[in-house]
């Protein structure tokens, strides 16, 4: 019998249960909370379908780029400690990010994907990858191709190293991003499962990643995409299951989660900030989140030309289209990641959900996308 706060259950995993079956999803888990209260605890499926090893509610997940919406929230909490300042230069804390040109380059110019250097370092290797040292000199070297602020170019990668040696510089104590994720989210949230740099012990719950993206032939692809994201090191299973990439602190794209710890950092944000009596964010800040950034429906040519639904604290809204169709709610922050994973916060329904899942797909219609149906299933059963 479905416990009473976990009442929005059964259509979920009924949900979950026909993906799997028409093979739309291989592993999968979604968690929700509604007005700070956990009400979706839900998961299917195989984490490995080698072993016949199951998808339990303690499986971790890789969720690419989910990863950037817990590290701009690392930076937000510096903001409000008053560590560090949205409108002033970057190298106001790191002198060397001011090389060629970018010395003016702000901390919100980051966040909004307005920094000018989209691109990856040259010579990128997945041992690069993991060395931290070696990627933030590489990256303060970087010459922009575009003065900071004039021109919308998505941070696919790079982000995650420009907020996570800002973290580093700004706190008191210079800890990593993964440290002070873990020390000063995960910890007070009790959402132990929030890994950027995951620990030996905890490897053997991760689930194996399937890639079923759509391929396109590399000649369709944008340049600065493929700058953003080089081959070498591309979002998926032949880089992101090696043991020491898992182990790297890879900032922006490398988090490894459980739903059930992602959806208690959304409920925070769905909450003003605080959850369970535990406040990260000051209210204040928290409703400035969903700003959206200036000149929001320039085209990115990072991404296909398609303008990005970025707010001015780094996060994305909810809309009509994949991949952010889930969230739906316009005023809703989340963020997707490469191959479907999700997360949102939407202040409006006081509604906070996490999907994990380890069938990389890119859906090109709303018919096509599977974490649709599931979100909605959500809703339905909340009455939303």
């Amino acid at each position: 019998m479905t416990p009473p706060m976990l009442g929005a259950n059964p259509p979920v995993q009924r949900a979950i249960d026909d993906a799997i079956a028409g093979g739309r999803e291989i592993g999968i888990q979604v968690a929700a909370y509604h007005r700070g209260r956990l009400v979706v605890d839900a998961w299917g499926g195989l984490a490995d379908p080698a072993n016949g090893r199951p998808v339990d509610g303690e499986t971790l997940f890789n969720v690419y780029s989910v990863t950037k919406a817990v590290a701009a929230t690392a930076v937000h909490m510096l903001v409000d400690r008053g560590r560090l300042d949205y409108d002033a230069p970057v190298a106001t804390w790191w002198p060397e990010y001011a090389a060629h040109g970018k010395g003016r380059t702000t901390l919100r110019d980051v966040l909004t994907h307005r920094a000018g250097i989209p691109q990856m370092p040259e010579g990128m290797t997945p041992e690069r990858l993991c060395d931290w040292p070696w990627m933030t000199r590489a990256i303060a070297e970087l010459t922009p191709l575009a003065e900071a602020g004039a021109k919308t170019m998505y941070l696919s990668m790079t982000f995650g190293w420009i907020l996570g040696e800002l973290v580093r510089r700004a706190d008191p104590d210079h800890r990593s991003l993964g440290r002070f994720v873990r020390e000063e989210i995960a910890a007070p949230l009790g959402a132990p499962d929030l890994w950027i740099g995951i620990p030996d012990a905890v490897e053997p719950r991760i689930a194996r990643q399937f890639d079923a993206m759509r391929p396109l032939p590399a000649e369709h692809l944008p340049p600065l995409y493929l700058a953003s994201m080089p081959p070498a090191v591309a979002l998926g299973p032949a880089v992101f299951e090696r043991p020491e990439v898992r182990r790297a602190e890879v900032a922006g794209v490398g988090g490894i989660f459980t739903a059930r710890s992602e959806a208690r950092f959304w409920a925070m944000l769905a909450g003003g900030g605080e959850l369970d009596g535990v406040r990260l964010l000051s209210e204040g800040l928290v409703a400035t989140l969903n700003t959206p950034r200036a000149h929001s429906d320039e085209p990115d040519p990072v991404m296909f030309g398609f303008p990005i639904p970025i707010t001015i604290g780094g996060y994305w809204f909810g809309g009509e289209h994949p991949p952010v169709c889930s969230a739906k709610n316009p005023r809703a922050i989340c963020h997707p990641g490469q191959g479907g994973s999700i997360g949102w916060a939407d202040p409006d329904a006081q509604l906070a959900v996490a999907i994990c899942h380890n069938r990389l797909f890119n859906p090109a219609t709303r018919d096509e996308d599977a974490i649709l149906t599931i979100a909605e299933a959500v809703r339905g059963a909340l009455k939303l």
